[in-house]
């Protein structure tokens, strides 16, 4: 049979999680998370031949710039070892997976899609992270000050995503309906 949990809307036993209304929001916020970051960076690189084009300036302050992420987020220990890439897609799926946990047990609707932002934007990293051994960014906001400029980090939709979510599960946590705790 497997193993049981208790929500509000019932007990559940086996191994299918129920999809409830909730639940979907969260699937499918994590679905067009999904989507939206690896249509957008398989135009950049394959279609838009941003490599190419090298930086292409959209406004006074944001240029679409390709890079290749070796590290974890913003660039932080930077490896091209596969043992580095193997580990950081281990730590990613536990991640996943601890997420989706707290997703499926989660009781409000925007922690819900919070950690359905989460989970997309870190599948969408990973599928980079497996297909090219690096993660793909492009998008670099930046301000010039006199002769000085001031660059952000280079970023992609998977990591809007993160942000978004990390920012609405805080939101929901000190300002919102008590949330479940994560697993």
């Amino acid at each position: 049979m497997g193993p049981c949990f208790r929500r509000d809307d019932g007990v559940f036993c086996g191994h299918v999680l129920p999809m409830t209304p909730l639940l979907r929001a969260g699937a499918i916020a994590a679905i067009a998370t999904l989507i939206a970051d690896q249509a957008s960076k398989l135009w950049l690189v394959f279609v838009f031949d941003l490599a190419r084009r090298g930086v292409v300036r959209v406004t006074p302050f944001f240029d679409l710039v390709l890079t290749w992420n070796h590290g974890i987020s913003f660039g932080w220990f930077q490896s091209e070892s596969p043992m580095a890439q193997i580990l950081l897609m281990g730590v990613k799926a536990l991640a996943v997976i601890a997420l989706a946990i707290w997703m499926a047990r989660s009781r409000t609707w925007l922690a819900t899609v919070a950690l359905g932002l989460i989970i997309g934007g870190a599948i969408g990293n990973a599928i980079d992270r497996f297909a090219y051994g690096a993660v793909v960014d492009f998008a670099l906001f930046h301000v010039e000050i006199g002769e000085k400029t001031l660059n952000w980090y280079v970023f992609n939709l998977a990591d809007v995503a993160i942000v978004a979510g990390v920012a609405a599960l805080l939101y929901d946590s000190l300002l919102g309906v008590p949330a479940a705790k994560a697993p």
